[in-house]
């Protein structure tokens, strides 16, 4: 073999290696474009080299060894940039797989973000939904705060309103606009508003955290307020005070009705121990009344007549003093009638231009269309002269009193706001002054029993509580309205009967002599006893003494068929006046039976009709009084 043979032989072998290499390429990378287009070129030339080698072989003409060195370079040539190829190819293929890589890893973590972001707009939709209903409820409790009746607001630490809701508006008076932004001292008027009850409580709060206590304040308009009030302190994150909620009620209607109550629990302890002493006054008081009676018509002697009247009119002060304190104690009742006010009026009228002093300006104001009222004129009279009597001594240098009565009708509205009231017709009776008037430090205390301003010795402080229980024994009520130096107003107010009153008939004053009959005296107290035989026997009866229960038991079951009538305390030892009257009647069921007891109240004339006992004498009594209601008695001919 020659050299020819030999390049041909080497150049063929190339060219199916570079064949065989597209086709390594084309399988290793895909690229079917160049590995598969060089795979076959070079395969077509490797066939054409390798013919014409064969036939150059065996011919020895077609073609020479340029030929040959030509295709040997050309397929070395396509060889090296085969290789250059492929490693630009395998960068590639790293590039892609890298890229792919990437892509991946970008896929995921757009996926993962993407989980995260749709994750976190659900908690974001959460959370706008949940701040939704925050603001909603929020809204709610701000609309609640300002339909609250209660005063509601906040100050920062320096006491400036930061808050003011409606309820505040409604009790202080103040507009939200107008208390936002100022102090607290800015809106409380400083003649009511106590600073250093104030400054004790913020220290209060600042030490506990919280307060209560009450306020007494005026409101924007002048009006005094009773205010409840309770303070949070509010502090922030940290823990540090930012402000101080403060929730206020207006308890001005309840401290009115708690002292009316106050008020009324106080006279009615009062009166029950007034009350208990009442008895005993009036036992002493009975047989100086009966021994002035009698002194006086021994003692023809005019100066002697003079101290004996001085000394009864001591003694009926005495005694109506008694009554005043009973019927302050226990609303004493006497007969109730239908009575016109008018008149009661018209005998006032005649009592101050005849004993009032000529400075004192009287007015009565009457209209003759007045209403009824169901009463005992004795204790309606005694009601309106200690008004007019207290209206004068108010006026020490002269003024003008002035008495208006006149028909009302109370609404429900009015009596929701007064505690003794009831809604209906009234008659009410206004007495005016132009005195001193009456301070209001001392107005809620006018009403107590023995409360007085006057100087020692020129009233008894019973004049107003007196007035006070005959008006309650009445269903009725009063009002006073007073500022020192622009006199007083009284307002009494009585149940009305829109119809017209009928006169009783004068009494006769005569004093009835007896016909010999025979009367039981039973009383624990010998003056009384001694006096009544003395008055009874001077006017025609006989007498039986009884110190107790069983002796004026004893005594009747020995002589019950002389004995006409019997006289007794409901109030004594051993045995009281109810068990000996229910003994007596045990032994003669029409006995007749006259009470006598210094207890003369609503209570103790039940416990009389109780025991069936149709009259009674209160103590203190006159000769006059005893001698016409033993009369009443023995007429009768049997009792009911």
């Amino acid at each position: 073999m020659n050299f020819e043979e030999v390049l041909g032989f080497v150049s063929g072998l190339l060219q199916f290696i570079v064949a065989g290499y597209a086709l390594r390429l084309n399988r290793i990378f895909g690229t079917a474009r160049v590995g598969w287009s060089l795979f076959w070129a070079f395969l077509l030339l490797a066939l054409l080299h390798f013919i014409q080698s064969v036939t150059s072989f065996n011919n020895g003409a077609l073609m020479g060894s340029e030929i040959e060195v030509v295709y040997a370079l050309i397929s070395l040539l396509l060889l090296t940039g085969m290789v250059h190829i492929e490693t630009l190819l395998r960068e590639r293929l790293r590039a892609e797989q890298a890229e792919k890589r990437l892509r991946d890893g970008l896929e995921f973590m757009v996926k993962e973000k993407t989980a995260h972001m749709a994750k976190a707009i659900e908690n974001l939709q959460l959370e706008i939904a949940e701040r939704k209903k925050a603001e909603a409820q929020i809204s709610e409790q701000a609309r609640l705060l300002e339909l609250a009746h209660d005063a509601i607001r906040v100050c920062d630490m320096e006491d400036r309103v930061l808050y003011w809701n409606r309820g505040a508006e409604r009790i202080y008076g103040w507009t939200a606009a107008e208390a936002v932004g100022r102090k607290m001292a800015e809106l409380l008027p400083k003649d009511t508003f106590n600073t250093l009850k104030y400054e004790e409580a913020g220290k209060t709060i600042l030490e506990t955290g919280t307060w209560q206590g009450e306020f007494t304040t005026r409101t924007k308009s002048g009006e005094e307020v009773v205010v409840e009030a309770r303070w949070t302190l509010v502090r922030d994150e940290q823990g540090i005070p930012k402000s101080i909620l403060g929730i206020s009620n207006d308890i001005t209607e309840k401290k009115r009705f708690e002292t009316q109550f106050l008020r009324a629990q106080r006279m009615e302890n009062i009166g029950t121990l007034a009350s208990g002493i009442a008895h005993d006054l009036n036992n002493i008081l009975t047989p100086l009344l009966m021994s002035v009676q009698v002194l006086k018509e021994k003692n023809a002697d005019s100066d002697g007549k003079k101290l004996l009247e001085s000394l009864e009119a001591n003694v009926q002060r005495g005694a109506s003093l008694v009554k005043q304190v009973l019927t302050f104690g226990r609303g004493m009742e006497g007969e109730r009638v239908l009575l016109n006010p008018r008149h009661i009026a018209r005998e006032i009228k005649q009592i101050v231009d005849e004993t009032f002093p000529k400075s004192v300006e009287f007015e009565l104001h009457c209209p003759s269309d007045l209403w009824t009222i169901i009463g005992n004129g004795t204790q309606l009279h005694q009601v309106l002269l200690n008004l007019c009597v207290n209206a004068r001594d108010a006026m020490p240098n002269g003024g003008r009193l002035s008495v208006q009565i006149a028909n009302v009708t109370v609404d429900e509205s009015y009596a929701a706001r007064k505690l003794e009231a009831r809604p209906g017709p009234y008659v009410v009776i206004t007495v005016t002054d132009t005195g001193t008037g009456i301070p209001k430090e001392i107005q809620e205390r006018i009403f107590d029993p023995f409360f007085t301003t006057k100087a020692p010795g020129k009233g008894t402080g019973l004049g107003l509580s007196t007035t006070l229980a005959i008006v309650k024994s009445h269903d009725g009520f009063i009002n006073c309205y007073s500022e020192r130096g622009k006199g007083a107003v009284f307002k009494v107010y009585f149940p009305a009967h829109p119809t017209a009153a009928e006169e009783k008939p004068a009494a006769d004053s005569r004093l009835p002599r007896g016909h010999n009959e025979l009367v039981l005296v039973v009383d624990d107290e010998e003056p009384i006893l001694n006096l009544a035989q003395n008055v009874l026997k001077r006017f025609g009866y006989r007498v039986l003494l009884a110190a107790n229960g069983v002796e004026a038991v004893a005594l009747y079951a020995r002589r019950q068929k002389e004995v006409n009538a019997v006289i007794i305390d409901m109030v004594m030892p051993v045995m009281g006046g109810p068990a000996t009257i229910t003994a007596l009647k045990a032994i003669n069921p029409n006995i007749k039976i006259i009470g006598s007891s210094g207890l003369a109240s609503k209570d103790g004339l039940a416990k009389a009709e109780d025991a069936g006992i149709r009259h009674f004498i209160p103590k203190p009594y006159t000769a006059e009084i005893m001698l016409n209601v033993l009369r009443e008695a023995l007429r009768e001919d049997r009792p009911r």
